[in-house]
């Protein structure tokens, strides 16, 4: 967007010199730079080159969405727009983006039809679907996720994408605020005498009459924001090595400590999100648990996703802080 708007401005001026010239005779812009070329790696060991900064960008899956609109890039194509714009609005759309299809498959023609000159996706794409996107233009392939080090990649990642789009000032910034908001969220829960407190976080899901839960566990990014903010992280189940997620049902909610502060998101838009409060409202097991009886169930605003980048991790961490304290 910014060089669209240096040419835009170029281009105004350039037009207002030959009026007062009474010419048609094309006039050298000496204060005119070309754009320096780009060379990145990424994260698979991919060259990527760019003639100058990306400004026409698409976006395969929603956390490089958000660290584009953080950046300050609109990206021309979205997967899922509608979804996007249902599970994170940390990060809201500021403009109104070409749905691309579906973020596991995305449309390889309607993405052509956008002339893109960068197309933004993770690794959890198929190796497949990422060499017909190359064939349309240059590919930045970021780790979609990484269970030793959740916080550091989600920045790296930032930080990459910043650098085919000539922002990375404006990730110097994410980062600097991200860490504010850190130090600010550790603080307030000292001040209520939560440090070191015993916290699970979870979202559920209702397919038929069965209730799956997914805790978020210390390898999950959720889990590491957890832990940067001074909480204990409950849970003993194990995640997978990439996102730090564990499966669980409601039985191995009992198994969670009886002082535990529990917290989940939602959405009002999917009600397959919402078993605390549909299917499990009325479980023996659920209804017995001391952190129920307790009232110590937080539903955490909707629409931070816990899977997105600085602007989704803040929020969250608002959210925590005002649930635990109030």
């Amino acid at each position: 967007m910014r060089r669209l708007l240096l040419t835009a401005a170029a281009t105004t001026a350039a037009v207002l010199t030959l009026a007062a010239c009474g010419t048609t005779e094309p006039v050298a812009d000496s204060s005119a730079k070309p754009s320096e070329a780009i060379t990145l790696t990424d994260a698979t060991g991919a060259k990527i080159k760019l003639d100058g900064p990306a400004t026409k960008v698409v976006a395969t899956e929603w956390s490089v969405v958000e660290s584009l609109v953080t950046l300050g890039v609109d990206p021309v194509g979205v997967a899922d727009v509608k979804g996007y714009k249902t599970w994170d609005t940390a990060a809201p759309l500021k403009n109104e983006p070409k749905d691309i299809g579906t973020r596991g498959e995305p449309s390889m023609d309607t993405i052509a039809s956008l002339a893109p000159d960068l197309i933004v996706a993770t690794t959890d794409l198929t190796p497949a679907a990422v060499g017909q996107l190359r064939k349309v233009a240059p590919v930045l392939e970021v780790t979609s996720a990484d269970g030793s080090d959740q916080i550091g990649q989600m920045l790296e990642n930032l930080d990459l994408i910043a650098k085919a789009t000539g922002t990375s000032a404006e990730a110097a910034t994410a980062r600097k605020d991200f860490g504010s908001k850190v130090a600010e969220g550790k603080k307030a829960l000292a001040g209520a005498g939560l440090a070191g407190a015993p916290y699970a976080f979870s979202d559920g899901y209702v397919t038929g009459n069965q209730v799956s839960l997914r805790p978020y566990t210390s390898g999950s990014l959720i889990g590491a924001v957890n832990e940067a903010i001074g909480l204990k992280n409950a849970w003993t189940v194990k995640g997978d090595a990439a996102y730090g997620l564990g499966t669980t049902d409601v039985e191995g909610l009992t198994a969670l400590p009886k002082d535990v502060r529990f917290a989940y998101i939602a959405n009002k838009d999917d009600a397959s999100s919402t078993p605390f409060t549909g299917a499990l409202a009325k479980n023996a097991v659920w209804t017995s648990l001391p952190f129920v009886k307790a009232g110590e169930v937080h539903r955490l605003p909707d629409g931070i996703w816990m899977f997105g980048g600085p602007d989704s991790m803040a929020a969250y961490i608002d959210a925590v802080v005002a649930a635990l304290t109030k």
